[in-house]
């Protein structure tokens, strides 16, 4: 097993999970099978209880498992379906070293940091290691472990004794430190600063590690005599400072790093058994970063939620946008709209917000009502809601979004008033009709297994009143006691979920939900389903000819989601 651990200095949010992802893209290109570890030295157990505007979305996992969103960022780089135990931290190391100690399991000793925390954290990610997460179960070669935080956090202390006896514990030839800092650039001078940077690296180098790569976070590449200045100040040479300059999409940073021979000093440095080739799945990652960057046509969609001051409390869901509107050829536009905004008492308040917000929502191609949980804003979303409905504007509601679409349909439909809901999860979703557009997306399948993350459902015994006044349950549970999935018949696209199917979406793979609904939002959907789900070569992945490419997957509607009996 071969161990490469990607630390940060400097400041927090530089592009660690990014880096790591990228890393381990360059390696799965290779043939190699990998997996990887995110290390978050927060106490709680994990990010189930976390504001959005704390760390961002709750990240979850086919076990059910609520992480952090790099682990998001490594199953949509990878293609590969990691566990709730690929995200560590702290509350799960002195949670399961206390358990220990309260058994008896050592013995009477004095329980310190070192060697029992330490020795916790190392037994953990050499056992998680060899969990195989890729279709195929084969047991992973190259673990890639991202250490949260920044390098001199008293929180991570414990992590970096750990991974500095563990270099050791499995031997130099298996172990090498990414090191990721920033270069910044003041605007009054221009000059690109390495102080940062050498400063970052000696507090890490003071701890036991050494980097054996400096990946530098910079927004204009690297000039010779900086690069060169921080290979002599931090003790590596100039071919291992990396530059990571600010790119047009996240695509191109694997390509950045295959620029600069990372994987050939990764093949030196770790003896990895890899053959110097062309590799067709480099060439998928090159043309998706060329065709993002081409993109002339623009498709919006408003995103009603409570958390829109902070993009990444929806990381997967504007992912999932940006993978579909990717493959119809569409630059995609997301109008964030706070739901409060939209309701009667912000024009009260502050019409000006009021009637912006208004604004946003009404020259939108499509809407999108996200999950969420607590009452604020809720009336908002409903209002939106509402609007898609009547307007016949493309719609997809995601777990809340879906149950304030049922509750709008109630209120304003069949007149009720109140909110009907019942409790309890669910994870497989049967499809009940076969005209459903959502079953013809994902490809004419009889079920698939999505991941759910949710508290309210809908009252069953209240189905057929919707669906005498059209709006149709076509998903439910295997028990048929829980509803899945709604479609509003007489409509270019109304669909909800109870799951959230941004967590599976990739790159090539798009989400079908969201596929549908940027299909609707760019006027393709009818064309898309008469022609038996299949696009035609101008709306495809293409080359600047106009010609498909031959590695396109779109087409077929390969989604690793779904099943077929």
């Amino acid at each position: 097993m071969k161990y490469i651990l990607v630390t940060g200095g400097v400041i927090s949010g530089i592009g660690k999970g990014i880096i790591a992802s990228s890393v381990g893209t360059l390696l799965k290109s290779c043939g190699l099978h990998v997996t990887a570890i995110k290390i978050d030295p927060y106490i709680n157990i994990d990010a189930g209880t976390f504001s959005p505007y704390e760390h961002g979305e709750v990240f979850v996992l086919d076990d059910g498992g609520e992480v952090d969103l790099d682990l998001g960022n490594y199953e949509r780089f990878l293609d590969i379906r990691l566990t709730r135990d690929n995200n560590l931290t702290t509350g799960k190391i002195y949670q399961s070293v206390i358990n220990k100690e309260r058994r008896g399991d050592y013995l009477g000793k004095t329980v310190q940091v070192v060697p029992h925390i330490t020795d916790a954290i190392q037994e953990w990610v050499m056992k998680q290691a060899r969990v195989s997460v890729d279709d195929d179960g084969v047991e992973p070669q190259v673990c890639v472990i991202e250490l949260g935080g920044t390098v001199g956090d008293i929180e991570s202390m414990p992590f970096i004794e750990a991974f500095r006896q563990f270099q050791f514990k499995v031997k130099r030839e298996n172990f090498c430190n990414i090191h990721v800092s920033l270069v910044p650039q003041p605007g009054a001078t221009g000059e690109q600063k390495t102080k940062p940077t050498q400063n970052s690296v000696r507090e890490l180098r003071g701890l036991g590690l050494s980097p054996d790569l400096i990946m530098c976070r910079c927004s204009t590449p690297l000039e010779t005599a900086v690069k060169e200045k921080i290979s002599m100040f931090c003790h590596v040479e100039p071919t291992q400072v990396i530059c990571v300059h600010d790119v047009s999409s996240i695509y191109r940073v694997p390509l950045l790093l295959e620029d600069q021979g990372v994987v050939g000093f990764f093949c030196q440095r770790l003896d990895l058994p890899v053959e110097m080739r062309a590799r067709k799945m480099l060439t998928k990652w090159k043309e998706m970063s060329e065709r993002s960057d081409r993109l002339l046509e623009n498709v919006s969609i408003a995103l009603v939620g409570k958390y829109t001051k902070l993009s990444d409390s929806y990381a997967s869901v504007i992912k999932a946008l940006e993978h579909s509107a990717l493959a119809i050829n569409h630059k995609l536009k997301v109008k964030y709209i706070d739901s409060a905004d939209l309701e009667a008492t912000t024009l009260q308040d502050d019409p000006v917000k009021y009637h912006e917000a208004w604004q946003k929502l009404c020259s939108s191609d499509g809407v999108l009502v996200p999950g969420g949980f607590g009452v604020r804003g809720t009336e908002g979303k409903i209002q939106a809601i509402s609007w898609a409905r009547k307007q016949k504007k493309p719609f997809l509601g995601v777990c809340l979004g879906m149950q304030l679409a049922v509750c709008e349909f109630a209120r304003n439909v069949l007149g009720w008033q109140g909110d009907h809901e019942c409790f309890s999860p669910g994870w497989r979703t049967i499809f009940k009709s076969s005209n459903s557009i959502l079953r013809k997306l994902y490809g004419d399948v009889e079920y698939v297994d999505e991941r759910h993350r949710h508290r309210f459902e809908v009252n069953p015994d209240l189905k057929h009143h919707f669906e005498d006044k059209g709006l149709n349950f076509v998903g439910q549970d295997v028990e048929g006691e829980r509803m899945e999935v709604i479609e509003l018949e007489d409509h270019v696209y109304f669909v909800g979920v109870q799951y959230h199917p941004e967590f599976t979406s990739r790159p090539i793979k798009p989400s079908p939900p969201y596929f549908g609904l940027l299909l609707a939002a760019a006027g393709k959907l009818q064309g898309y389903l008469l022609k038996g789900c299949r696009l035609s070569p101008r709306d495809t992945y293409s080359d600047r000819s106009g010609s498909s490419s031959p590695d396109s997957e779109i087409s077929e509607l390969k989604f690793p989601c779904v099943s077929k009996d």
